[in-house]
């Protein structure tokens, strides 16, 4: 289905007249075109409803450092769900319900240095509406097992496989790897960790489609 932007307006607005911060949470298999959907959402909320109703939090920015993965023998795994810190994300989900009179800073991941960067978002007291996005937001074990009652709705976010696949290919080639490097990326490790989330595609509320999503390539 379409991306129902006003069923987001309606939760931020909901959220603003209540007091009450609400989130939304975006899933689905890598390259689906989560991150540039949550953005999206963001920024279309601010334009009608005001600047820093809804903020942003990337899931990415719980990636384990280079060095941390290194020493659990894990680098080459990069993206599977025991890579991410998942209790200091689950910490900061609860946080975002709860510090509503302080700023709260959340990090984010950069593709140029491969690495979390901390504290590159801002919500703030104000923000009504958190649209967080990540692989493993309906996963079946703890610590995601215990956010889904948190968020207001959980959005399954759909592409087909040929798709996704193209577009971390073009990711991995844009990050420095070379064709044969970033082809063997994809097999190795986004197509299984792919395949393992969309086993969670029914605990969602919602699936959407992105075709139309602004910078968000279809070909």
């Amino acid at each position: 289905m379409p991306v129902p932007l006003d069923d987001v307006l309606a939760l931020a607005e909901e959220a603003s007249a209540s007091g009450r911060r609400a989130l939304l949470g975006l899933t689905g298999a890598p390259g689906a075109g989560k991150s540039t959907l949550a953005r999206h959402l963001v920024e279309q909320v601010d334009a009608r409803l005001g600047e820093g109703t809804a903020g942003y939090v990337p899931m990415d920015g719980f990636h384990l450092s280079n060095a941390q993965l290194s020493r659990l023998g894990r680098l080459d795994r990069k993206g599977a769900p025991d890579t991410f810190d998942a209790h200091g994300y689950a910490a900061l989900v609860r946080r975002l319900l709860t510090e509503t009179g302080n700023p709260v800073y959340v990090p984010d991941y950069d593709r140029d240095l491969h690495e979390p960067v901390a504290a590159r978002h801002v919500i703030a007291p104000r923000t009504a509406l958190v649209v967080t996005e990540g692989n493993y937001l309906a996963w079946d074990e703890e610590p995601w097992a215990g956010l889904r009652e948190l968020f207001a709705e959980l959005w399954y976010v759909e592409a087909d496989d040929a798709l996704r696949e193209r577009r971390l290919h073009r990711r991995q080639l844009a990050g420095g790897a070379t064709d044969e490097a970033a082809r063997a990326w994809v097999e190795r490790s986004d197509r299984p960790n792919g395949e393992l989330v969309k086993r969670f595609r029914d605990r969602c509320t919602r699936v959407v489609r992105t075709g139309g999503v602004p910078g968000l390539p279809e070909d």
